[in-house]
């Protein structure tokens, strides 16, 4: 269980939102990193459901505050794929076209 609390807490870190790397994509290179994000985001909430809901014993010292803290740092994951994605949106609104189909 510990080793899922380390390995959940090392994948949070590092990620910023870089506009300027979507002003060169191309519409499908955007649309194709807007489902990247939309996917990573729902791994990322899953993840953190199954952390919220482990049951962490008693016994174990500081149990609680980790599962806490590794459940907060995906909420926070979450917040910085969200920015990501509404800079993709905001991009993508203004340099593709829309279908009318």
């Amino acid at each position: 269980m510990i080793a899922l609390f380390l390995v959940v807490g090392c994948s949070s870190i590092g990620r910023t939102v870089d506009p300027a790397k979507y002003d060169a994509m191309s519409c499908p290179e955007l649309n194709s990193a807007l489902g990247g994000i939309a996917r990573d985001i729902s791994r990322t909430a899953i993840t953190r459901g199954k952390v919220a809901n482990t049951n962490v014993p008693r016994w174990l010292p500081g149990g609680s505050r980790v599962k806490t803290a590794v459940a907060d740092r995906e909420t926070a994951r979450i917040d910085r794929l969200k920015q990501q994605q509404d800079t993709i949106v905001a991009v993508r609104a203004n340099k593709c076209p829309r279908s009318t189909d």
